[in-house]
């Protein structure tokens, strides 16, 4: 089972929040949850934070009233999946001294299988372009340092190792990495560079619009596995920390062989 549970918040007077709320938020989650933190090796959850416009000073972010702002929280087994599905934020969002009013909740459950049925085993026409939206700062691990940069091994490589790690059906290893960073590339990009502050850690990562695109010989089998991991990163996020707020993914338009 997955759920991606997405809740519209908004408040009624100007809100001041430090820039590292994230991590009491998710704790706060967490808690209510009954999923202890840093227990998984793997989360089996993804949170996106507070996503809107927002005006930001050196160490604060302020949300507006009447603005309308986002808040996702994913699972990516059954156990976390049932927990945020019975989770109830009731009327009033309240953490840090903040409040906010919750507008509505909105659901999108599924699960590995029909995913993988649908993207993969009743063999749809096989996507050509994935444009795709990160909606928070997204970064990857390597060697202890973070590199704020969309490269597709690194993006297929994160949501490919969540996959197999959750999911009933292997797809593969670096073979299957290998083959899709010399198949799929950037094809363009509006990106800009933010830092999240984590403890006391300021993290580097990228935000904005980025399409990729297969190249034309891209195995038909292939291209389909490509399309399930980018539209299993609706529920996994993107690259590092995404339970901690960062790497949250969204996609804009597919398109497929006509």
């Amino acid at each position: 089972m997955l759920i991606r549970s997405t809740w519209t918040l908004t408040t009624e007077e100007p809100v001041s929040l430090p820039k590292a709320y994230g991590l009491e938020l998710v704790k706060l989650l967490h808690s209510r949850l009954g999923i202890e933190m840093g227990s998984e090796d793997i989360p089996s959850t993804s949170f996106s934070g507070i996503v809107g416009q927002c005006r930001s000073s050196k160490e604060f972010l302020m949300f507006e009233p009447r603005d309308f702002y986002q808040l996702s929280l994913n699972g990516l087994q059954e156990e976390s999946s049932k927990v945020i599905a019975d989770l109830d934020l009731g009327d009033r969002l309240q953490f840090l001294g903040a409040e906010f009013a919750v507008v509505e909740r909105e659901d999108e459950m599924n699960s590995y299988e029909e995913l993988y049925h649908r993207h993969v085993a009743d063999e749809p026409d096989p996507v050509r372009r994935f444009d795709l939206k990160f909606l928070t700062p997204t970064t990857f691990s390597q060697n202890r340092l973070y590199l704020p940069l969309p490269l597709p091994t690194l993006m297929f490589r994160s949501w490919l190792e969540r996959w197999n790690h959750f999911a009933p059906v292997y797809l593969g290893g670096d073979e299957l990495i290998g083959y899709l960073g010399e198949a799929i590339a950037v094809n363009r990009h509006r990106i800009s560079t933010r830092t999240i502050q984590i403890h006391n850690s300021y993290i580097p990562g990228f935000i904005g619009d980025v399409s990729l695109k297969t190249r034309s010989r891209i195995d038909p089998l292939l291209a389909n596995v490509a399309n399930l991991l980018t539209q299993y990163s609706l529920y996994c996020g993107t690259g590092s920390k995404t339970r901690l707020g960062m790497g949250s993914t969204s996609i804009t338009t597919v398109t497929r062989d006509s």
